[in-house]
């Protein structure tokens, strides 16, 4: 096959529920991370069934359909819309040319691609070996017919037939290495906490505009890509907001349904950036059909870090292609945005001080112009709101709000 040659492939899911355009939809998203994964779907295949085939996922009938459509279409890949299990895999395998995959490996295969820190690299290797293991077992024909392409990349390209012991060493050897890089980022955390930064978390479904958003708040250049699963490591950068005070903004990682287990574990501690926040903000993309549904499944995801209890500013992004249906769902504070218009980004900036201001203290203090050091503290570091100069008595009267444990807090005491 030729280098830029994609990989033709063949979705097939099973409808258990009755809610049909919910599972369309899961099946229209298996198809988007195909063509991110670098692949062409050329067929859909699907059932409606009262519980998942033990054996092989589909009914006996449908993996005949299946067997007939593979003859006509010589597909590559065939990929499945849940985690199969080993012997689903295995007995599926049997009777089918095409390799048998299903969403958690493909996930799993675009976090590799996507990986771009050594730590990210490492948290999806673990995450594939993780998968890799039970699988492994009575697994020989089928495993030595993984080659390269969608699905396995990174531990897929070793020889998997090689024992267990080898990949639970492997495990023990990235687990060790995360945990030192795990140790640093808290050293980098606690720096920030003593210097009392306010944080920032942006959260949100995949693709829902968060870098886009995160570029241009920030001036950074993330990457931005209408695809799912743009960013995958954190960034944080500086952000500065109306009154000139710095927050701390990181991007993370874009949620999706039904993320495989084995990532929310390996990227808990990427997360826990989110988990030390002292602000989220929840983008969701106001053009998809779907919003409600994804702003749920992050809603999830967050309780299931045990993250629910931050304050949250619900932000629906991509306000000038916003689906026709749209209505906002956000129980919490929430704005309806553009990320690409500069009044809406001024509003959300705005909006975000004012939420500041509710876990601040107001303040009123006389300082003297010869506190020079001071005042451009004030001005970084605290909402400054009104500042005037006093000729006679060369003091700068200002008014503004600060956080009471702040060490700032204690100086301005001084003066008011």
């Amino acid at each position: 096959m030729k280098k830029n040659e994609k990989e033709r492939v063949v979705l097939a899911g099973c409808q258990l529920t009755d809610d049909t355009e919910q599972f369309l939809y899961s099946m229209e998203e298996l198809k988007s991370l195909t063509e991110t994964a670098q692949g062409e779907s050329v067929a859909m295949i699907t059932q409606k069934r009262e519980r998942i085939h033990p054996g092989t996922y589909i009914g006996k009938g449908k993996v005949e359909e299946l067997q007939r459509l593979e003859e006509e279409l010589e597909p590559d890949i065939i990929i499945f819309n849940d985690e199969l299990s080993p012997s689903q895999i295995r007995n599926l395998s049997a009777v089918l040319n095409a390799r048998v995959i299903d969403r958690t490996q493909l996930i799993l295969d675009i976090f590799a691609r996507r990986a771009r820190s050594r730590e990210g690299q490492l948290q999806v290797e673990l995450a594939q070996l993780q998968y890799l293991l039970p699988r492994l077992a009575g697994q020989g024909t089928a495993l030595s017919r993984l080659g390269g392409g969608i699905g396995t990349r990174g531990p897929g390209e070793t020889k998997l037939e090689s024992d267990r012991r080898h990949i639970r060493r492997r495990i023990d050897e990235i687990k060790r290495q995360l945990q030192t890089i795990v140790h640093h980022r808290e050293r980098y955390r606690s720096r920030r906490k003593k210097n009392k930064a306010f944080q920032i978390a942006l959260v949100g479904y995949t693709n829902a505009g968060k870098s886009t958003l995160f570029n241009r708040l920030t001036a950074s250049d993330s990457l931005e890509e209408n695809q799912l699963f743009a960013t995958l490591d954190p960034l944080t950068r500086k952000l500065t907001l109306p009154s000139g005070y710095q927050a701390i903004l990181t991007d993370t990682v874009g949620f999706i349904q039904d993320l495989p287990t084995t990532l929310v574990a390996a990227f808990r501690s990427t997360l826990e950036e989110v988990s030390e926040a002292d602000l989220l903000l929840h983008v969701v993309d106001s053009s998809n059909p779907d919003f409600n549904q994804h702003q749920q499944t992050v809603k999830d995801l967050l309780q299931q870090l045990d993250m629910d209890h931050l304050p949250e500013l619900t932000v629906y992004n991509k306000k000038d292609v916003r689906y026709e249906d749209f209505v906002p769902s956000s129980d919490s504070e929430h704005l309806l945005i553009s990320a690409l218009e500069q009044a809406d980004r001024l509003k959300l900036k705005e909006t975000i001080e004012k939420m500041m201001k509710e876990q601040m203290k107001p303040y009123n203090g006389r300082i003297p112009a010869s506190e020079g050091k001071l005042i451009a503290q004030l001005k970084t570091e605290t909402i400054v709101d009104s500042t005037s100069f006093d000729e006679e008595e060369q003091v700068y009267r200002m008014k503004g709000f600060s956080f009471s444990d702040h060490p700032v807090a204690g100086e301005i005491n001084k003066y008011t």
